[in-house]
């Protein structure tokens, strides 16, 4: 079986694993912010497990990290750090599966979500199965820090899911051996073997049945329910007007001109404002989106002050702020804060024991 994406779709890349590609950048040295404002993303804003990046942005700054570094590895030194609650609702349905190969059956259907360049193809293949990974397009120089990322980051969730190494398991790799892997051969849980005809995660068909510590059915049908949505959602959400929103969303600084996210997505800005309108879009109203979401957040998670809101936000002062949010909601950041404490004020009230 194989599910892919357009390759002429940009779905973008989940923020978080760039999160954790910036925070192991500045274990080795680097100036991780620094590499980050310098390809136009927030720092701050990649924490986050909802908002997804840009494949333009990811590619750039995964790009200049290889390069500024000058370390090869660093799709193994990520593959290390992907644990698997960071997959989002897919971490936890594999999480959550009975069998190792319910595990891998899910990985297979979902892995657009984590990663939509990529696809996977298994077939038996005398007493294994072997899940072939084939990439969308031609990723160029990226190609290994790809299937260094996901090859290895499957075999070190394979141990984090089963407890144990799994027994005739191993990984085959096309090209030759990269002069960088030595380094990192010993943490490799399973056989690497590269000059192969595919990049592929091998699985003897006797150890598929190998159950799954976390196992618990009632949250493996209710995360792989919330996978067919966010899939659905995902493949919707494939239109020009939400690659410029992903730009938006993530952009420092914030809003960032038209002109920056029309070089970002290789555009021009008379062609972005075009497209936007086959769309019945505009860019300033998916600013404005965006303002909005990060305004309500501010407000209701956060104490900084209106004035802090604002210079977040991109406006010259709180007045400006508070004219815009007013004309979106209807009230004042002010009236919007207070009403959102109360109301969980009363909430937590109604969840408190009645006293004895």
């Amino acid at each position: 079986m194989r599910v892919s994406a357009s390759v002429t779709q940009d779905l973008g890349m989940p923020a978080i694993y760039l999160h954790i590609l910036a925070e192991l950048l500045r274990t080795i040295g680097l100036d991780e912010r620094d590499l980050l404002l310098r390809v136009g993303l927030d720092p701050a804003r990649l924490q986050s497990t909802s908002v997804r990046v840009s494949q333009a942005q990811a590619s750039e700054f995964v790009t200049r990290a290889i390069i500024e570094s000058g370390e090869p590895g660093l799709g193994i030194m990520l593959a290390r750090e992907l644990k698997l609650p960071l997959h989002g609702a897919l971490g936890v349905a594999v999480m959550s599966s009975r069998t190792l190969k319910d595990a891998l059956d899910l990985m297979t259907r979902y892995l657009t979500l984590r990663a939509p360049h990529l696809s996977v193809r298994s077939r038996e293949h005398g007493n294994a199965v072997h899940y072939t990974i084939l990439c969308d397009g031609d990723p160029g120089p990226l190609q290994g820090f790809i299937m260094d990322a996901m090859l290895f980051g499957c075999a070190f969730m394979g141990e984090q899911l089963t407890g144990t190494a799994i027994g005739g398991s191993g990984i085959l790799r096309k090209g030759a051996e990269p002069p960088y892997f030595h380094r990192f051969r010993q943490s490799i849980v399973m056989p690497v073997s590269y000059n192969s005809q595919e990049n592929a995660l091998v699985i003897p068909l006797n150890a598929l049945s190998a159950p799954i510590r976390f196992s618990d059915d009632q949250l493996a049908e209710s995360s792989r329910a919330q996978c067919e949505v966010a899939l659905k959602q995902l493949t919707e959400d494939a239109g020009f007007a939400c690659r410029v929103r992903r730009v938006i969303e993530t952009s420092y600084p914030f809003p960032p001109k038209l002109a920056r996210v029309a070089a970002t997505l290789f555009v021009s800005e008379r062609t972005l404002k075009r497209r936007l309108q086959e769309e019945q879009a505009s860019f300033q109203n998916l600013v404005d989106q965006v303002r909005l979401e990060r305004a309500r957040e501010l407000l209701t998670g956060t104490n900084i002050n209106l004035n802090q809101v604002a210079d977040v936000l991109g406006y010259a002062d709180a007045a400006n702020f508070t004219r815009a949010f007013k004309r979106w909601t209807g009230v004042s950041p002010s009236q919007y804060r207070d009403a959102e404490q109360q109301s969980a004020a009363t909430f937590l009230r109604a969840r408190m024991p009645a006293p004895a």
